[in-house]
């Protein structure tokens, strides 16, 4: 019979723990929090010191009366949920419910799952952490203070089933600056000057001008370059000076939790929600046939980058073994970590380097061995010598023209042949990619060609998931344990959204925004939370109280939510008043909120419904949208159909409403339907079949719905790519609503693709498999879909000098179907305008 009883969060750690203990342990799990608030009322009476009532979780009183039937007749307990805040608060509930005075309650702390740690973890347990437990409780108030005080008012305001976060909505700000940013940008044209040269060695090189009249180049018209251009043409190049240097680059430490999530978002398109429930499972422990569970890494929520002793001493014998004297450093490899980080918990890191990840593969799903491989690596590479570069800087003088040439010269691959960190997509390339030849100063050169390529300055980027985590680690905003849930919960609140992999707030998150920052500006900046993230730190660490912090918050906090209520702009009821009149009764027209974002309507409503677009000016001024007329007429009142924009995009719709409330596709067929000259046959009864739109974008559907239900997708008239299929390309949409093109044979054929086909043929494999790519900035490239086009590029996958292809190497972007060719195919890129040729 058990003498002791060990409760952990998550069912899966239970297979894990119990395989390491004899049977005087008993092994449960409380399956994440067992209390909370109660969902209906505040739960906090904020006139007697912030009192907090918790409740058992409705879904968990049966959990709870299994834990106190396990419990009963043992004395030691010992909780080992997660070591971090959230743990923590879930240990002092689980004692409050199980708990008794004849019972001896110890808080254990797993740093990871292997069975050394767990034994020593048991045998060497500590007492319920109060300041870790104060913290939580802090945040836990703060947050339920801000959602249950500031919803309310943007239900009243703006429209029911708003939400406000105390962090979440500092993303959201954070998002709308940088969308704000933008639209703000005013392009400046400049030009590139690259001359080609030749030198007595080869092999030919460009140099990019730098310098004229030993001032900074800034050219900024086509008529600057052309002059600029002439003089370089009439003058005789030469070598004025060159500089050799050899440079080393460390390797990165392991992986944080913010780097984990930015480096998995880089190499394998993970987002941060989808790469912490892959580690959660890798952490927990993966079934290894007969050795059972195992746990392959350590805890996967930290701020830290210390490893210890014994892992260091493991990863270097094995780099030793694999690789080499040379590939090891003299002494270990030990990083600093940031300020801010609480060091609570090693890096993230391989628990044991006996299981490689070639070798546990087929117990692996392929998102976990993808991951796993990623962490092993990057663990791996930290502790190996630096990669040795030779680069090279050639200075070319032209007249009084200066040119630079850099590249470089990769000598010793160090910890480069393990693993590369991934960077975002800025478009540029770099500058010591190329291969220079051997020059000597005072060399006289040969001009080849020289020209002028004219470009324009870029916006700031929208952030993609990678660089928002890393914006909110640099602003001191949330903690590794929440970087996830923040990025999910303000794209489920519908305050921003994902297009082309990168945030942008949606007509909502920008409106709420807005009345944010304007009532809440306290709580809305950057900096004020990421001093509540150190206040709360300083409270786990025992060097700050919870009562003085929520006394201190809560009072401005009560301030701004009575100025608030009155002074916040109503979107709903009466609405934003403007000074334009309505054309139909004379009366005030208001800015309201409706489903579909912001409308002009009648303060006279619902004696006049008269509605209508706006538009601002640059001034902030609000005018009404010009209603674009066409040529369709309703069929219903003979009137004029005009343009509308809805939630699915732009309409017709009768200049009659609310009278009349036909409504049209821009075809001028029946809203949602369109008939088509190439409309094919409904395979059920033979009626021509017409085009419709429904969630996942346009389709055959037959006329004779609901009565037949027959459809098919919209063909593209193409074939497929791919060797031995005789399907055609189809129009098919995401579940984000995002476009892209599979054949029609699916499943038995899953290819698809991003990329728009364009029926051409390409000149290298004579297929017509030619599509369009459009960049995130506007960029236009063709490229070759089919993947067996004998001019693919065969080169090896960045992160390892010595990947070969994809089979060898588990980071290489995904599979052979959606997005595939994003990584794999051939591209002929529609060159620049250039001048000087």
């Amino acid at each position: 019979m058990a003498k002791a009883l060990i409760v952990v969060e998550s069912p899966a750690k239970v297979k894990t723990i119990k395989k390491y203990l004899g049977s005087d342990y008993e092994v449960v799990s409380s399956v994440g929090h067992i209390k909370d608030l109660p969902k209906s009322t505040l739960g906090i009476d904020v006139e007697h010191d912030f009192e907090t009532v918790y409740q058992v979780l409705e879904k968990k009183k049966d959990v709870v009366a299994a834990l106190k039937k396990a419990a009963k007749g043992l004395l030691d307990i010992y909780i080992a949920t997660d070591p971090d805040r959230e743990g923590e608060a879930i240990a002092w509930h689980i004692a409050e419910e199980i708990g008794a005075p004849n019972k001896n309650i110890h808080r254990v702390l797993f740093s990871d799952l292997t069975k050394q740690t767990v034994l020593y973890s048991l045998a060497h347990p500590s007492s319920l952490d109060f300041c870790q437990y104060e913290a939580q409780q802090t945040r836990r108030v703060l947050d339920r203070l801000v959602g249950y005080k500031i919803s309310p008012l943007l239900w009243s305001k703006v429209r029911r089933g708003l939400s406000a976060g105390r962090v979440q909505s500092v993303a959201v700000r954070i998002i709308c600056e940088r969308e704000e940013a933008i639209n703000r940008f005013v392009a400046q044209e400049y030009w590139n000057i690259t001359a080609m040269l030749a030198a007595q060695n080869p092999p030919p090189f460009a140099a990019k001008l730098i310098k004229v009249g030993g001032k900074k180049a800034s050219i900024a018209t086509e008529a600057q370059a052309l002059a600029v251009i002439e003089k370089i043409k009439s003058a005789s190049p030469f070598v004025e000076a060159v500089v050799k240097k050899e440079v080393s680059k460390s390797p990165p430490p392991p992986f944080t939790t913010s780097k984990l999530q930015q480096e998995a978002a880089r190499w394998l398109h993970f987002n941060t929600k989808r790469t912490m429930n892959i580690a959660q499972r890798l952490y927990e422990g993966i079934e290894l046939g007969q050795e059972g569970s195992v746990a392959l890494i350590t805890y996967m929520r930290t701020d830290s980058v210390r490893t210890a002793a014994s892992a260091i001493e493991a990863v270097r014998e094995y780099i030793l073994e694999k690789h080499g004297s040379k590939f090891l450093p003299e002494k270990a490899r030990h990083f600093q970590n940031s300020a801010r980080a609480q060091d609570a918990h090693e890096a993230i890191r391989p628990t044991s380097l006996s299981y490689s990840p070639a070798s546990i593969k087929k117990h692996l799903s392929n998102d976990e061995f993808r991951l796993y491989q990623l962490i092993w690596d990057r663990f791996v590479a930290s502790q190996m010598s630096a990669a040795v570069y030779e680069q090279t800087t050639i200075d070319v003088q032209a007249a009084e023209c200066l040119l630079r040439a850099s590249g470089s010269l990769l000598k010793f691959g160090g910890f480069t042949v393990v693993y590369t960190e991934g960077r975002d997509d800025n478009g540029e390339e770099d500058e010591f990619s190329k291969p220079l030849p051997d020059v000597s100063p005072k060399e006289p050169l040969e001009l080849l060609d020289v020209q002028g390529e004219q470009k324009f300055t870029q916006p700031p980027p929208r952030f993609s998931e990678a660089a928002l985590v890393r914006e909110l680690e640099e602003n001191g905003i949330g903690r590794p344990s929440t970087y996830a849930n923040i990025l999910s919960t303000i794209q489920e609140r519908e305050y921003v959204k994902i297009e082309q992999g990168r945030f942008c707030p949606t007509e909502l998150g920008e409106v709420v925004n807005k009345l944010l920052i304007e009532s809440f500006s306290r709580i809305m900046d950057v900096k004020f939370t990421a001093a509540m993230e150190e206040t709360l730190d300083k409270i786990a660490a025992g060097t700050a109280q919870r009562l003085a912090t929520l006394r201190d918050f809560y009072g401005d906090f009560q301030n701004e939510l009575q100025l608030a209520a009155q002074k916040m702009a109503a979107l709903k009821g009466e609405g934003e008043a403007t000074d334009i009149i309505c054309d139909k009764c004379g009366s005030q027209m208001v800015i309201k909120f409706g489903k579909n974002g912001r409308f002009l309507a009648c303060v006279n409503y619902p004696e006049c419904k008269n509605t209508a677009d706006f538009t601002r000016t640059e001034g902030g001024k609000v005018m009404i949208a010009a209603s674009g007329t066409s040529e369709h007429i309703c069929n219903k009142c003979g009137r004029q159909m005009v343009v509308k924009n809805g939630k699915f995009g732009k309409f017709l719709a009768c200049e009659g409403y609310p009278e009349c409330k036909n409504t049209m596709n821009l075809n001028g067929a029946e809203q949602g339907e369109a008939s088509a000259p190439d409309a094919p046959l409904c395979p059920l009864c033979g009626k021509e079949m017409l085009q419709k739109r429904g969630r996942f974008g346009r389709f055959w559907g037959c006329p004779d719905y609901p009565t037949c239900k027959a459809i098919l997708p919209v063909s593209t008239g193409l074939p497929c790519p791919r060797d031995g299929c005789n399907g055609n390309l189809t129009e098919r949409t995401s579940a984000r609503g995002k476009v892209f093109y599979s054949c029609s044979n699916y499943p038995q054929c899953k290819f698809a693709t991003w990329y728009k086909p364009l029926g051409e043929e390409c000149p290298d494999c004579g297929k017509k498999s030619l599509a369009e790519k459009r960049s995130a900035r506007g960029g236009i490239t063709t490229v070759c879909i089919n993947e067996n086009c004998p001019s693919q590029s065969k080169s090896p996958h960045p992160r390892s000098s010595k990947a070969k292809s994809d089979k060898s190497n588990p980071h290489a972007a995904a599979a052979k179907d959606v997005g595939t060719p994003a990584k794999t195919a051939k591209k002929t890129t529609i060159k620049r305008r250039k001048v000087g040729e």
